[in-house]
């Protein structure tokens, strides 16, 4: 073990403090965070804690662990930790996070954490400077991650505003659609290709396999280490690659795109491409297509909604003259470029933090073995 480092128990460090209740309907308007088990809840007009703090998931979904930099409210599905002296707060909520909190629930019918139980958990503790260099490293990365995606949620803004503004309201057109424009359908401007039923490509016994992409990926945005493989051999066809256009037309509908790295397209996603039009022209179509096609598979729900093909087929698509497709394409097009340039760069960062932060934790890396490379 590194020089001056201590082994201790969670207990011996800091305290979790209980939350209290605050159910929706007593909340006041304000812009005080509320967290749950589950993160933000919600937002109110006082705080239970005053100052930064560490949330961390007691009932329901436990574990989680949520940093707050400002004054915020806990309820009692979660416990909190409040600054001291004696730590760096920061290296604390770190630290909480790799000690797999998760994995201790106690309770059969609601999981539930224990606080003795969490108490218990050893590690071993640097002395305060390095704790304040190391979490400074790893907020580093996660200060990158959380501007990248405030960046990406503007120019999302930014796109949408410009397709609304050119194919819905033809602003430009004085609120008329070019009469040198046609309608089409999204099955005229993209192909909607259905993945596979993936359990039947396992990998063979030698081969290091695939990651499946399904419902559950497209939403988390990333697979993990519980995703399921599948065999590289499949047809290239059904292989995604980072910037795909992946349209999850059953149970959880969405459309996003992948910039999770190389997986197998499962069954119940399409992969949405085109030989004649770009990216961004059916991205941003189908897009506005799916609050209706979230509306015709709720009506048609009996254990899990869906659309047809043939809903595909009667969604309008307004196509543009060539050289109005070329003008919008010029705004749209960088947009969409760096929307995914930068969720590929997210993706990269947080692997870069996962990786460093439990050998950071447990003393293998130090900041200045990593400052000498």
């Amino acid at each position: 073990m590194r020089e001056g480092w201590k082994e201790v128990r969670l207990g011996d460090v800091i305290t979790l403090n209980y939350g209290k209740s605050l159910i929706s309907s007593n909340r006041t308007s304000g812009s005080v965070p509320v967290y749950s088990s589950a993160g933000i809840t919600g937002y109110h007009n006082s705080p239970l804690a005053d100052s930064e703090g560490i949330i961390v998931g007691r009932k329901g979904t436990i574990g989680t662990v949520y940093y707050s930099p400002m004054p915020f409210y806990c309820i009692d599905t979660a416990y909190y930790i409040l600054p001291s002296e004696d730590y760096c707060l920061k290296y604390i909520y770190y630290r909480v996070r790799s000690l797999g909190l998760e994995k201790l629930n106690e309770d059969s019918a609601v999981p539930g954490l224990n606080r003795e139980t969490a108490y218990s958990q050893a590690f071993y503790l640097p002395p305060l400077p390095e704790q304040h260099v190391i979490a400074t490293m790893l907020s580093s990365l996660d200060d990158k991650i959380a501007l990248n995606n405030t960046v990406n949620r503007h120019l999302e803004q930014m796109a949408q505003a410009i397709f609304k503004s050119w194919f819905v309201d033809f602003e430009p057109w004085g609120g008329v659609m070019p009469k040198d424009w046609i309608i089409g359908s999204l099955l005229e401007i993209a192909d909607y290709l259905n993945g596979l039923a993936m359990q039947r490509f396992r990998p063979a016994k030698d081969e290091i396999g695939l990651p499946v992409l399904k419902i559950r990926e497209l939403r988390q945005r990333r697979c993990d280490s519980s995703s399921e493989l599948c065999s590289h051999n499949i047809r290239s066809e059904y292989i995604i690659h980072e910037g795909d256009v992946i349209f999850s037309w059953s149970g959880s509908l969405l459309v996003d795109f992948w910039c999770g790295g190389d997986c197998g397209l499962n069954q119940h996603l399409f992969k949405v491409t085109s030989q004649k039009y770009d990216k961004w022209f059916y991205y941003v179509w189908t897009c506005h297509h799916l609050t209706q096609f979230v509306a015709m598979a709720a009506d048609k729900a009996t254990t899990m909604g869906h659309i047809k093909r043939d809903a595909l087929a009667n969604a309008e698509v307004f196509l543009p003259s060539q050289k109005d497709y070329a003008a919008i394409g010029e705004l749209l097009a960088p947009l969409y470029e760096q929307i995914i340039g930068s969720r590929i760069e997210i993706r990269k960062l947080a692997l870069l933090r996962d990786t460093l932060l439990p050998r950071l934790m447990s003393g293998e890396l130090s900041v200045a073995d990593l400052s000498s490379k």
